[in-house]
């Protein structure tokens, strides 16, 4: 005959079974350990208490419900546990499925779900109410540490961010800077740095003293300038000249002081700027400045020359007359006496032509302008210098495109000018013998509608002197050959018809003069 258990002592065991496994469970949530593990351990004893299947902790999240936490199967979907928590704010049965909301205060912060194949007594269903609000003040915790979690790694990224996002732009500098510390440690090294023939890696220079970096440098001279802008708190800034690169090159450098806080000054910034074209634009704007002031004075002393000049010339048509009169009177004179006199009349001619070419240049005439066809002033060039008998002696190719249009509000004379003394120069370039070619283009666009270029294979201009052939009175020719003002001319005459004067050279190789023009259609 079997015995069987009464209806009220298997009750009571079941509610001592779970009072034990509650009693577990908190000690488990009350320990020392780490959240995570310590749901994980809580879990994993209640499943095992109910011989459940699954058993879940979801949390309510910004985008829904999500399963944080699982003890066996993951088969529940977050469709099922949202059905049953409609179902009400207790515990819940959907199917297989025992859900019970975890509340903190008024407010649901997620669910704690049982999958299980039997159906789970009142006991085990205190019990699992009774965890659900164990869980709820662990959950709140949990939900702001991941809150605060998510909030760190945020400003984390958003400060990382502004990091490079400031690095990358002390990167894009043109500028070479670095920053040293109290102990001439190097805290900052841009990218600029490390280029040129002296250029250091980032990765190298952080953290070394800048005398081990910049060790061709003397390290006293060093120390005493930045010792000076730590003690004074004063910028300093200088300029110094560098070989290096294989050239000459001109740096202005620059020391700011750095203050982190109301403090002393902590750090010193460092700028290195390359400012040799600077400093070169600034030379030859001072030495146009002086140029401009000369022209004036040049142009008021012309027109006293021009007085002297005439006097000498009318002196010397009156002596020709005289020693024309004399020798019909059969007076002898000197072999020489004719060659004299017209060496004066020579000279008076050429110094005349240099005063009028310098008043020209200083306080250029208005000429008349109309439509001119480049191609006609090329062959009208060539036809006056064809006798001349240097120019004899050179070869002349011609390139002359007949499509290009005309030369707005040009004037032939003026073209012919320019064109002439650039032929001269090819030739004094080349000496006696040589080829030198001259090339008529259309160009891309109404500004720069059409090109003259004169080419020569003579011997070029040497890079340092290419900026300055238009200055007036600069020459490379050997004294007494030129007076350095045909190109100057040249410059203003181009500048004049709303164009340019270019010029590309190679020394040893020659050089090739190009004038560009505007056209309008014809």
């Amino acid at each position: 005959m079997t015995k069987t258990t009464p209806p009220d002592v298997e009750s009571e065991g079941r509610a001592a079974r779970s009072l034990a496994a509650l009693a577990g469970i908190s000690a488990e949530l009350a320990s020392a350990r780490a959240l995570e593990s310590t749901i994980d351990r809580a879990l994993g004893t209640l499943r095992s208490f109910l011989d459940a299947a699954e058993v879940s902790l979801w949390l309510h999240t910004p985008t829904g419900l999500s399963r944080a936490w699982v003890a066996g199967a993951e088969d529940t979907t977050e469709t099922e546990v949202r059905n049953g928590l409609r179902l009400g704010d207790g515990l819940t049965v959907v199917r297989d499925l025992e859900v019970a909301p975890v509340i903190l205060g008024d407010r649901r912060v997620g669910a704690l779900v049982v999958r299980t194949s039997r159906a789970l007594g009142d006991e085990e269903r205190m019990l699992l109410t009774a965890l659900a609000n164990l869980l709820a003040p662990e959950l709140a915790h949990a939900e702001r540490s991941r809150q605060l979690e998510v909030e760190v790694a945020s400003r984390t990224a958003e400060i990382e961010r502004g990091r490079r996002f400031t690095e990358k732009i002390i990167d894009s500098l043109p500028l070479g800077l670095y920053v040293i510390d109290r102990e001439y440690r190097i805290q900052s090294w841009n990218r600029k740095r490390e280029t040129g023939m002296q250029g250091v890696s980032r990765e190298e220079a952080i953290g070394r003293t800048i005398f081990e970096i910049l060790h061709r440098q003397p390290a006293e001279m060093l120390k005493r300038e930045f010792e000076e802008v730590f003690s004074t708190g004063r910028m300093q800034e200088y300029q110094t000249e560098s070989i290096s690169s294989g050239e000459a090159r001109t740096y202005r450098i620059t020391k700011i002081p750095m203050r982190l806080g109301d403090g002393p000054v902590s750090h010193v910034i460092t700028i290195g700027e390359d400012v040799t074209d600077w400093k070169e634009a600034q030379e030859r704007f001072s030495q146009a400045e002086k140029l401009a002031a000369i022209g004036q004075l040049a142009a008021g002393v012309m027109h006293e020359i021009n007085n002297p000049l005439a006097t000498i010339a009318a002196c010397a048509e009156s002596l020709g007359y005289r020693i024309e009169d004399l020798e019909k009177a059969g007076v002898v004179l000197a072999p020489e006496t004719h060659d004299f006199l017209g060496i004066i009349e020579n000279e008076v001619v050429r110094c005349k032509q240099i005063v009028d070419g310098l008043l020209d240049f200083s306080r250029p005439k208005q000429a008349r302008k109309e439509r001119v066809d480049l191609n006609e002033v090329v062959e009208r060039t060539l036809f006056l210098l064809k006798h001349h008998v240097r120019f004899k002696k050179l070869s002349v190719e011609t390139d002359l495109d007949r499509t290009i249009g005309r030369v707005p509000q040009a004037n032939s004379e003026q073209l012919v000018q320019v064109l002439m003394a650039l032929l001269i120069n090819a030739m004094d370039a080349m000496g006696e013998r040589g080829t030198v070619r001259i090339v008529t283009r259309a160009g891309t666009d109404p500004k720069r509608g059409v090109f003259l270029d004169v080419v020569d294979a003579g011997h070029g201009i040497a890079r340092s002197e290419v900026g300055k052939i238009f200055e007036p009175f600069y020459t490379t020719k050997a004294p007494g050959q030129g007076t350095g003002l045909g190109l100057s001319i040249c410059y203003g005459i181009v500048q004049e018809h709303g164009g340019v004067i270019e010029v590309e050279s190679v020394l040893g190789q020659g050089s090739t003069f190009r004038v560009v023009l505007p056209v309008v259609a014809t």
